[in-house]
């Protein structure tokens, strides 16, 4: 098994904020994909998230308001089902340290490479959304090549 990590940094005291963008319909939406749909607040949820004609649907497994959020991708692509997402929240000063993981792939295929730059982009909008008010969700997102 092979998983995707990042460690970002988010300027902000508050891990009950941050927990909220990882959690709430609207604030999903303001920096991954606005096309967002189901709430996060609850585990057995499902969220809905569209990329054009593609997307994916996870389901929250695990809440520990306000330091873990986690989510089972049930459905979309073959290399995605089955993985596991995860956003673990500390404090570390004047930040919030956000540990991402998507845990599980069955190899490290080249869909794989593009998903890790892919969520590094996303986890950047999610850390310009909570310090400066404005994420950059798809598909306002930086495209890096023909997969988007």
């Amino acid at each position: 098994m092979a998983d995707i990590l990042h460690r970002v940094g988010i300027k902000s005291s508050s891990l009950q904020d941050v927990y909220r963008a990882l959690t709430t319909e609207s604030e999903l939406a303001d920096w991954w994909t606005n096309d967002t749909q189901g709430d996060g607040s609850q585990i057995g949820n499902i969220i809905a998230f569209r990329f054009g004609n593609d997307g994916f649907d996870m389901e929250v497994s695990k809440l520990e308001e306000p330091g873990l959020v986690q989510w089972e991708v049930i459905k979309g692509p073959a290399e995605w089902v089955g993985t596991t997402v995860s956003f673990e929240l500390k404090l570390d000063g004047d930040y919030v340290i956000l540990l991402f993981k998507h845990s599980n792939w069955e190899q490290p295929v080249e869909f794989m490479h593009h998903c890790s730059t892919k969520w590094a982009i996303f986890l950047m909008s999610l850390k310009s959304l909570m310090e400066d008010g404005k994420g950059n969700p798809h598909p306002n997102d930086i495209k890096i090549d023909n997969w988007n």
